[in-house]
């Protein structure tokens, strides 16, 4: 064990910690969920301390020696090397204090270490002011969660939408010509093509994914260089211009300086505008998957109009169920994604005066959902999606025995007497079209022509 001070007295830490007194204390005020924020954020907590460092010696603020020391170990933290050193519970101080001074803590005392020195000799490099020169958890912490969600919506989220909506074209064109009956208030609709169905679904994620990108655009202005309250107190002049640029250069991402730097830390609105294109995916992921389990539905018993992949047994005590299991695993996702998108609209909301103080839940919920999402919809994708079979004869059944085959006699009949076809198909079981022939309304051969399922699903 060591022996560190701060400002409140004296901490005992373990000794191979590179994380100091102040961590330590949040470990021991914060024995909450054991969960920690993932590794993208620690990434971009990183990528921020070692923007800063860089334009703070480029503005003559810091040694170079310093500056060597501190960008070889937040370069480090960049590339995973210390994620076991964050041991701070995502439900914390307020801000993100402890988080952002559990970054400082690792890169002074791994800095100080590079220099020659021990751990926890802060005279050497300290966590405040050198690490954290020029900055604040109330600048640092939003501009990492805004990095490490940008990041991720290119990196993963859109990747993954950009593969369902490939695999439902594919399907879409697969199932063209396989006819069916559409349903509508779960009950029989006019006929439609499985593969127009498809291409509905796959038209709905293209539309997600545009939603999704202009929402992720909105995290392309950030709040660093504002400090605390957004005045730059502290911060040498044209600090807040060159660590953007030190951001834009380690990214490759063109992050730009907020408009204003007062807002941009009074509010997290651009992490609820991605969290709600988020939740609209969710929604429309959600339809998608209760479809599937719908259409799959039997085989004796449902409407067994599609077979998925078998992946796993069914049932403990039913032998040779099979579940669609990977639609379900998508329904769960789905639902804690739109619960996450609540809690993050709560934390948004509890903004007060100068600062919004639920930035680490808005930051693990924001993530969490990006990633669960993303692997769920390439899992849901790749073991159920591309593989589904359609059974033809079962559509095409479905397609002549819909009662609502009848709405084509509208121009000819009328919509009256329309619906009495319907009425009589229903009472006897038989076709529309038998109908209509044995009442003399149709020729077998206008029959034929006006009420074939194909031609009544347009081109």
């Amino acid at each position: 064990m060591r022996i560190e001070k701060d400002t409140l007295g004296k901490v005992k830490l373990p000794d191979n910690a590179y994380y100091g007194a102040q961590t330590q204390r949040a470990v021991g005020n914060f024995p909450i969920s054991g969960l920690r924020l993932p590794r993208r954020f620690i990434r971009a907590q990183g990528i921020v301390k070692l923007a800063a460092v860089r334009a703070n010696g480029s503005l003559g603020q810091i040694s170079k020696k310093l500056v060597r020391a501190i960008e070889r170990a937040a370069s480090e933290i960049i590339k995973g090397m210390y994620d076991d050193q964050f041991v701070v519970d995502v439900y914390q101080a307020g801000a993100g204090t402890s988080q952002n001074m559990n970054s400082n803590e690792i890169i002074a005392n791994r800095a100080t270490e590079i220099l020659g020195g021990k751990k926890g000799d802060y005279r050497v490099v300290h966590p405040n002011d050198h690490v954290n020169m020029a900055q604040s958890t109330n600048d640092t912490i939003p501009t990492s969660i805004y990095i490490s969600s940008y990041e991720a919506v290119r990196d993963d989220f859109v990747p993954a939408l950009t593969h369902i909506q490939n695999i439902l074209l594919q399907k879409a064109e697969e199932f063209d010509d396989i006819v069916k009956s559409g349903r509508t208030h779960m009950q029989d609709a006019v006929p439609i093509r499985l593969g127009q169905e498809f291409s509905g679904y796959a038209e709905a994620v293209r539309r997600d994914i545009q939603r999704v990108i202009r929402a992720s655009e909105s995290l392309l202005l950030l709040p660093i260089g504002g400090n605390a309250l957004g005045t730059g107190i502290n911060a040498a002049p044209g600090f807040r211009s060159t660590v953007v640029k030190e951001i834009r250069k380690i990214t490759g991402v063109k992050f730009k300086s907020c408009e204003s730097l007062f807002e941009g830390i009074q509010n997290v609105n651009p992490a609820l505008e991605l969290s709600a294109s988020i939740r609209g995916v969710a929604v429309t992921l959600t339809k998608i998957a209760n479809d599937i389990r719908l259409l799959s539905s039997g085989p004796r018993t449902g409407f067994a109009e599609i077979q998925l992949p078998a992946v796993q047994p069914g049932s403990s005590i039913m032998p040779g169920k099979v579940n669609p299991v990977m639609a379900e695993m998508l329904n769960m996702i789905c639902y804690q994604v739109m619960g996450n998108d609540t809690t993050i609209a709560y934390c948004t909301q509890a903004s007060q005066l100068e600062l919004n103080v639920m930035m680490p839940v808005i930051a693990h919920n924001l993530l969490f959902s990006i990633e669960i999402l993303s692997n769920g919809i390439m899992a849901f994708t790749d073991k159920c999606l591309k593989d589904i079979q359609a059974d033809r004869s079962r559509c095409n059944a479905y397609a002549d025995a819909t009662l609502a085959m009848a709405t084509a006699l509208n121009p000819v009949i009328g919509y009256a007497s329309a619906a009495e076809i319907s009425k009589e198909s229903y009472r006897s079981g038989k076709t529309v079209k038998q109908v209509s022939v044995e009442k003399g309304l149709l020729k077998e051969s206008e029959a034929k022509k006006v009420l074939d399922p194909r031609r009544l699903t347009g081109k």
